[in-house]
């Protein structure tokens, strides 16, 4: 399958394996902002001149700290290990900046903005969409549990993210909607009051999650000892999930000489393809929707703008590892004595 992915590569979180570089942990302390967070979208391997250094210390007061697209948790973690390999304390500090920042962030009722310092918009609302709280959150639990990592983290600062991390699984649960009295999975971003799902940007609809909700369920399956509230949840959405799976079909990138970039995606007939969930369902009704940017839902991926069919992932194999792998090791786990 050829789903073109809307993150860019360099925003997206560096993996745990990564090797430790002095250069991209040194570029992370110049695009720190002065509130602690980072910006997203920037690019980390970018050889930086003395003009571009100046410039982004000019920069530092701007309030556009994220955690979309992976900013800000992805810097933290990746700083806290440069610490640990280096024991330069300016990692350090900036790890403990960027946590601080974070736990500042979080709403009393323990859902997370994407853009903490701007809630104008939709920035202002609970946000799942392309990982963000979840990325977030997962985080705060390596700070709680890693003790060699995150050494420098003091009993009081880890205690506040064990804490934070409850106030968080409360509001996951709070935000998991529920249709006709059964509980189904979540939207990309909720509202931060009333907990209802919300609209992002125009093409992004109030709507049952096939994406983010698989990265809610796995966050929820490592909880320890869970209660039967998150249980439920999980069962639910698995449940879901199953319910939702479009069979039969498959995504293909074919030659289209009269489209810009000389190419178009089409869904076409596969009887035996896997299984594929869309990005977006319609909360009454649970069908696949699509989106141009005037915002008007649409039942048929041909049918949206080029533009949008090929620059959004709209359908993916997104819950496959979560019923395959994850759920049935969770619920043997479980069922152990």
């Amino acid at each position: 399958m050829a789903i073109l992915i809307s993150l860019l590569i360099i925003s997206a979180p560096i993996s745990s394996a990564a090797e430790f570089d002095g250069e991209v942990a040194e570029r992370m302390l110049l695009y720190q902002r002065d509130a602690g967070g980072w910006p997203k979208n920037y690019d980390r391997k970018r050889k930086l001149s003395q003009s571009d250094r100046k410039q982004l210390t000019e920069e530092k007061s701007r309030n556009d700290s994220t955690i979309d697209n992976g900013a800000t948790h992805t810097e933290i973690q990746y700083l806290a290990k440069a610490f640990h390999e280096t024991h330069d304390q300016r990692y350090r500090d900036a790890a403990l900046r960027g946590i601080e920042f974070v736990l500042q962030a979080q709403y009393k009722n323990g859902g997370w903005p994407q853009r903490p310092e701007d809630r104008s918009g939709y920035s202002r609302h609970i946000t799942f969409n392309d990982g963000a709280m979840i990325g977030v959150m997962s985080m705060l639990r390596a700070i709680a549990k890693d003790r060699s990592t995150y050494s420098f983290v003091s009993p009081a600062l880890r205690n506040r993210c064990a804490q934070a991390i409850k106030r968080g699984i409360d509001c996951i649960l709070r935000c998991q909607i529920v249709v006709a009295g059964n509980k189904t999975v979540w939207c990309a971003q909720h509202d931060e009051v009333s907990f209802e799902p919300r609209r992002a940007r125009s093409y992004e609809l109030p709507s049952l999650s096939g994406s983010e909700s698989v990265g809610i369920v796995k966050f929820l399956m490592k909880v320890e000892n869970p209660n039967q509230q998150i249980i439920d949840a999980i069962e639910s959405a698995t449940s879901w999930f199953r319910k939702s799976q479009l069979q039969g079909i498959r995504v293909e990138r074919v030659s289209a000489p009269t489209q810009p970039n000389g190419y178009d995606r089409i869904v076409v007939k596969a009887a035996n393809a896997p299984p594929m969930w869309a990005r977006f369902y319609t909360i009454e009704g649970n069908q696949p929707i699509y989106c141009s940017r005037d915002g008007i839902p649409i039942r048929s991926l041909a049918e949206i703008s080029h533009e949008r069919r090929n620059g959004y992932s709209w359908l993916g194999y997104y819950a496959t590892d979560l019923l395959e792998k994850q759920y049935p090791t969770w619920k043997s786990d479980q069922q152990q004595p």
